[in-house]
């Protein structure tokens, strides 16, 4: 017998060491719920189900993504549907212009509401946004990602819609250069450009009238009088110019100042040859040994009011001429009465010279948007106007350009409604997918509650019946005390 080695208590040690670990393991199993806790409790496990994990985390997150599309769609779909009742509109006033029961003032309202149907179409275009992403101007290139793996996407564009787009507008007419044989009118002496939308895609002609400024003198009290003698006045209409004599030598003026204020105020003139020059005109003094520092005269000076008349490239005048002054910087020639205008801006309209020049316009209707990088709107397209339908010949043709654009809003509908059911069963894919594949990792990784507790249960019986063996072993050594008694 010996004291100092137990080896039955050493035994006992270990077997109970091994059952507490074992039980160790099943509480942490039981409290968790998982099979694999960590990578020791099965590391081929743990790699598969990690990898599963990733994929299931993909799937849900493309379900979420499908279903944002599917958002996206309906969006631009329900403006499009909205798109379609204006054109059916436009339509429906395309057909009753068309028939010459209406007078040409009926026709100026129909056309009055058709132009604001087409700036309508353009402004949804402008505002149709998911996200801050502009869908209907023409700007919509995406790509929707429905899958858990690269490159596992699909792609959609829309088309611009706005009125332009659809041939639905004749907005804006943009003149072009002066055409060749225009000698009165220099290319590029005035920008023109036309505010109405009846001028067609033909030559233009500006006709100029011109009439020399003029003067009326209201006191002389200059000996020998002022006057004008050379140029043409080019200031401003009904100009109040007072001119006082400063020096004179040898009758001749030789100094003088003109006031625009009744003579508060006084600005210096340069006199050469007894006259002085004030906006483009020359002014003389008499010479007249009786001129004498102080003389005043005063004089209104009225500028040169040419006429400018708009015209047909057969000559026929289109609405009445209008006068132009030198200090006017636009007037707008035309017939406003059937919106056949045209807007000619210069800095000087009264200082053209007689004569005609002819104008080419070219139909420009609309702007199209440009974007920014993230697809939001950098500058709006742009509509002033619809259709023409002043004339029936023109509402009869706006027929067929209406049911053009129906088409298309139709079809990029179709396609918007085809995306969308697509999307719908890319989503039923990938919730199918996502559900057994979750499935296939809890066999894996998922604990069996009920085989976990058995062996739980016996882990607890172990230790319970080590630790009452473990006493045991250590009572057997005692019995030596009673050799040594």
């Amino acid at each position: 017998m010996i004291v100092n080695t137990n080896i039955l208590s050493l035994n006992a040690q270990r077997s109970l060491y091994s059952t507490q670990n074992t039980m160790q393991k099943s509480l942490e199993k039981l409290s968790s719920g998982y099979r694999i806790n960590k990578a020791a409790d099965d590391a081929a496990g743990l790699a598969i189900t990690e990898k599963m994990t990733g994929q299931i985390n993909g799937l849900n997150k493309a379900i979420s993504n499908a279903s944002s599309a599917i958002s996206l769609v309906q969006t631009a779909e329900g403006a499009l549907s909205e798109s379609h009742s204006i054109l059916q509109r436009m339509r429906e006033l395309a057909v009753q212009s068309a028939s010459d029961t209406n007078t040409a003032s009926d026709r100026v309202k129909l056309q009055a509401e058709v132009d604001q149907l087409a700036g309508e179409l353009t402004r949804i275009t402008n505002t149709t946004e998911f996200n801050t992403q502009n869908l209907l101007a023409g700007g919509l290139s995406d790509t929707f990602h429905v899958g858990a793996n690269a490159g596992q996407s699909v792609s959609l564009s829309i088309g611009a819609m706005d009125a332009f787009s659809l041939g639905v507008s004749t907005s804006r007419a943009q003149l072009g250069l002066y055409g060749a044989g225009a000698t009165t009118l220099a290319a590029g002496s005035i920008e023109a450009s036309s505010l109405g939308r009846g001028l067609s895609a033909q030559t233009y002609k500006i006709v100029v009238n011109n009439t020399a400024a003029s003067t009326a003198e209201i006191a002389d009290g200059i000996t020998g009088g002022v006057s004008i003698t050379a140029g043409t006045y080019n200031g401003d209409r009904n100009e109040n110019l007072m001119i006082k004599v400063d020096a004179v030598a040898a009758g001749d003026v030789t100094a003088a100042s003109y006031s625009l204020d009744g003579g508060t105020t006084w600005t210096g003139a340069t006199v050469a040859a007894n006259a002085f020059a004030y906006k483009g005109a020359t002014f003389t003094f008499g010479n007249n040994a009786g001129n004498a520092v102080g003389q005043t005269a005063q004089y209104t000076l009225t500028a040169a009011n040419d006429s400018i008349q708009l015209q047909d490239a057969a000559g026929t005048n289109i609405g009445a001429a209008v006068t132009v002054y030198n200090d006017m910087s636009s007037v707008t020639v035309g017939d406003a009465a059937s919106s056949r205008t045209m807007k000619i801006n210069s800095a000087s309209l009264g200082s053209l010279t007689d004569g005609t020049a002819t104008q080419v316009v070219t139909m420009l209707s609309s702007s199209a948007a440009t974007f920014n990088t993230d697809k939001t709107i950098l500058a709006q397209a742009v509509t002033v106007a619809g259709a023409d339908i002043s004339t029936q010949a023109a509402a009869n043709t706006a027929i067929t350009t209406i049911n053009n654009a129906l088409e298309s809003v139709s079809a990029q509908r179709s396609t918007l409604g085809a995306m969308q059911n697509r999307l719908e069963h890319t989503i039923n894919n990938l919730q199918a997918a996502s559900e057994n594949l979750t499935a296939s990792r809890s066999t894996i990784k998922d604990v069996d509650m009920a085989q976990e507790m058995s062996s739980f249960t016996k882990s607890q019986i172990l230790s319970q019946a080590g630790v009452a063996m473990l006493a045991q072993a250590n009572q057997v050594p005692q019995a030596v005390l009673k050799l040594l008694g």
